[in-house]
Order: C-alpha cells, then sequence, then structure tokens
C-alpha cells in the first residue's frame, strides 16, 4: 500500500473533513457559521504594542518531557519578544487527557474570556467543542503568510480544517500504539520481547512465576485504559472496520470490539494489582521503579517522560498485533476569538509551526514535527524510526485522543472502558460502547 494511500485512509477516518464536522453540526441544535478568514492580522489592541504585554498559553502539559518542550518553544519566544511576559497557564489533570484543563477552557471561552492561545488536540476535538460554535479564527491567511502548506503534510492540514479553513497549527505527531518494555524485566525469564497478544500472555505467565507485574495500567479515573483498548482494537479489527466505527458502517457489537474486550479484561489480570488507584500521573514513576511492570502500552510522550527521567532501561516496539499500524495524533495551537493579546498570540503560533520551533520541541517531547522538513540531526533512534513508520505504516485515527470522533464521544468511550477496568464484564462494556455510538449519532 502506497504512502499517499494511506494517509488518504487516514484523512477518511480521522477528522473526516468539514463534510464530517458539518454533518456533526447538523445532528445538533443550530451552530453559528464559521466566520470569515480575515485579510491579515488585525492591529494590536489600543495600548497594545506588538512584541510587549503578556502571552497566555493553558495547556495540560506538567509532566517530564512536557513541561521542557513547551518551554523550549517559549525560550524561542522570549528571544524574539523579550518584552512580552508569558503566562505558563499549565494545569494538570484529567489523566493524562487534560481533562481539568479541558473543562476550565471551556469555561472561558464560552464566558468569553480566552486564553492567547491554548493546546488542542488537532481534529475532531477543536472542531467541534470550538470552532463549529463560532469561537476560534480562521488561519488561512497565516499558513499562506508562513508557508505551513508547502511543508505540513496535506493530509494534516485536512485534518485541521473545516469549511475550507484550518483552525490550528500542528506542533507535533504522535503514535500511540508503542508497547514501552523494560529489557532487565524481560531478561529475568529469556524473554523476546512479544509481537503478539498470544506471545504477550506466555511471557506474562512467565513473568507472572518471577514475581513480576507484566503490564503497567493506571486507571483510578477513566483514560488510561481506554488508550490501551484503542491499541488493541487496531489489531483485532481491519483497518477499514475500524473506520467504520466511526462513520456507522461497523457496529460496535462487532466480533472485532468484543476480541479487544476480552483481550484487554485477560490483560488485567497481568497488571500492577493496585491498577485501578494509580493515576495516569503517577504510573511513569512506578514504571520506572525497581519493582515496576515490565511492559506498558502507552503514546511515545512516554519516550519524552523517560528521557527527563534520565531513565534508559527500556526498549520500543508496536503494541502487539499492530505491526505496520501508526495510530496517530497530533497536538496544536489555535487562535480564540477575542485574544486579550492578539498579536502576541499569532507570533507563538508562528514559531509552533516553524522549523526551529518543531525541532526545539520535538526531540525533547518524543514526538515527531508535523512538518517535513526537519534538522534529522536533532531527532535520536526513536524518533528517526517513528518518521519512517509515519512514511510507510497504515496509518490510523486514535480514538481517545480526538483524532477519529467527537469529544462527547471520547467521553462516553473512557467510561465504558472504564466499566470494564473495574467490573471485568465484557457485556456490559460493549453495551456501553454501543450507546455512546448511538448518542454520537454515527452514520447519522
Amino acid at each position: 500500500m502506497s504512502q499517499a494511500m494511506n494517509r488518504r485512509q487516514f484523512l477518511k477516518a480521522s477528522a473526516l473533513g468539514a463534510s464530517a464536522a458539518l454533518l456533526a453540526a447538523c445532528a445538533a441544535p443550530a451552530a453559528p457559521a464559521a466566520p470569515a478568514a480575515p485579510a491579515a492580522p488585525a492591529a494590536p489592541a489600543a495600548g497594545e504594542a506588538a512584541g510587549a504585554g503578556s502571552l497566555e498559553i493553558f495547556s495540560w502539559w506538567t509532566s517530564g518531557g512536557e513541561v521542557e518542550a513547551l518551554n523550549a518553544l517559549y525560550e524561542i519566544y522570549k528571544a524574539r519578544y523579550p518584552g512580552v511576559e508569558i503566562l505558563n497557564a499549565a494545569l494538570a489533570g484529567g489523566a493524562g487527557q487534560g481533562g481539568n484543563m479541558k473543562a476550565l477552557l471551556e469555561t472561558r471561552m464560552i464566558g468569553g474570556q480566552p486564553p492567547d492561545s491554548f493546546q488542542v488536540h488537532l481534529g475532531r476535538e477543536l472542531i467541534d467543542s470550538h470552532v463549529i460554535p463560532g469561537r476560534m479564527e480562521p488561519l488561512d491567511w497565516l499558513y499562506e503568510e508562513e508557508g505551513f502548506n508547502d511543508v505540513f503534510p496535506q493530509e494534516l492540514i485536512d485534518i485541521a480544517s473545516y469549511d475550507g479553513s484550518p483552525w490550528s497549527v500542528p506542533v507535533n505527531i504522535h503514535r500511540s500504539n508503542v508497547m514501552w518494555v523494560r529489557t532487565d524485566k524481560l531478561s529475568v525469564v529469556g524473554a523476546e520481547v512479544p509481537k503478539t497478544w498470544d506471545q504477550f500472555f506466555e511471557v506474562a505467565e512467565e513473568l507472572k512465576a518471577a514475581g513480576i507485574n507484566a503490564l503497567a495500567v493506571a486507571e483510578n479515573e477513566p483514560n488510561f485504559s481506554g488508550h490501551v483498548f484503542e491499541c488493541i482494537l487496531i489489531g483485532t479489527m481491519t483497518p477499514d472496520a475500524y473506520r467504520g466505527l466511526f462513520d456507522g458502517s461497523t457496529p460496535w457489537t462487532d466480533p472485532g470490539v468484543t476480541a479487544a474486550l476480552e483481550i484487554l479484561n485477560r490483560a488485567y489480570d497481568y497488571a500492577n494489582p493496585d491498577y485501578l488507584s494509580t493515576s495516569w500521573g503517577d504510573i511513569n514513576d512506578r514504571y520506572v521503579a525497581d519493582d515496576g511492570p515490565a511492559m506498558m502500552i502507552m503514546g511515545d510522550w512516554t519516550h519524552g517522560v523517560l528521557m527527563s527521567k534520565q531513565f534508559t532501561n527500556y526498549s520500543w516496539a508496536p503494541a502487539p498485533d499492530t505491526e505496520g499500524i501508526f495510530l496517530v495524533l497530533s497536538d496544536s495551537f489555535g487562535l480564540p476569538k477575542g485574544a486579550p493579546h492578539r498579536e502576541n498570540a499569532i507570533n507563538f503560533l508562528r514559531i509552533c509551526g516553524s522549523r526551529e520551533g518543531q525541532d526545539a520541541f520535538n526531540p525533547i517531547k518524543g514526538s515527531i514535527p508535523a512538518r517535513t522538513d526537519p534538522d534529522l540531526s536533532v531527532y535520536d533512534e526513536y524518533l528517526l524510526s517513528a518518521m519512517e513508520d509515519f512514511k510507510t505504516n497504515t496509518l490510523l485515527p486514535s480514538i481517545q485522543h480526538g483524532a477519529a470522533a467527537k469529544q462527547s464521544f471520547v467521553l462516553d468511550y473512557a467510561i465504558a472502558i472504564n466499566i470494564l477496568a473495574t467490573t471485568r464484564n465484557v457485556a456490559q462494556a460493549q453495551a456501553a460502547l454501543v450507546q455512546a455510538a448511538e448518542d454520537a449519532e454515527f452514520g447519522a
């Protein structure tokens, strides 16, 4: 399968372009029409000079690797605009999903008191939550001025777009379906890195006999298991069947969904026993501890976190049964309507999309650049391999991280998988997924 075809298929099922976002809007009460793109940036507000005042940035980046990566962008900004005070309004919470940050952001956006810019997953998360309600400015002019149309893959531009305009600037590309492996733990039982779930359970039994937990899980609130589940699901379904889950052509009663739920349910037997009381924010510390689990299925931001901890005793592989598949998500920043320091926000977006900004940010964050012209010399072995996989693998959109479906479904999806984690009842969890899809009106 060609690289171009892979990317076209990914586009078809991720943001679903302007038409899918429009369908989502039609299923809800009438929303304001998307505003027309301004010909050029407006002048700074009265009494505010460009490059002066402050810049408030919202994010949920508070963990190791994340903080340092964001600071790398800030350092470039400070060098260019030393007269601007940066207000880093990062807020932890939401088990890696920014739940607390998103709730506060929603309140401020609805109340007409937005930050200057904020972190958001590229695609449906921004489009459904803020673009369709008319709270963001389109960025056609910025893409043209900065040449982003020439250096971002067209597929990412399409995902960022609604009603023909891009609405945010992607700063990276993350891979969701990565298994991080403690090489010292596997060496205790002389095991190889498992490539399939059958192999995983064989290794897990050997680890269990040696007193080692096989899988790191943190499910004291919904989200972590939702991430693990999507990485199982893409291995139990064909790519087309997986994509069909989000347009109604594949029902959530599909046997592939059932098989994925059964695998996850079995995997809990080999997880850290206190997984229901372990938080997403604490799992990395647990993982690197001497008595930590042997494997963890998590996105490649984990690479950045482990580097920040100066932990090197690990390797990586695609999650079991997902060789040749790249589960994609992307972080981005946009321009809210009424941004208090609009010119400063625009300058921040310029840096986010610049080669200098992306080459400073991504090697620390553990992600690959959204641009197609990076300085390869600054990227390590894992990131170079991820870049190659992105070019050749079948690309599929992440559910848990806002690429495949609208935010209301993502919340219900995470709760459904949490039902499995807490009750260990596959049928009950699958019924919740079916209900979530009905509520989201997939295929309507």
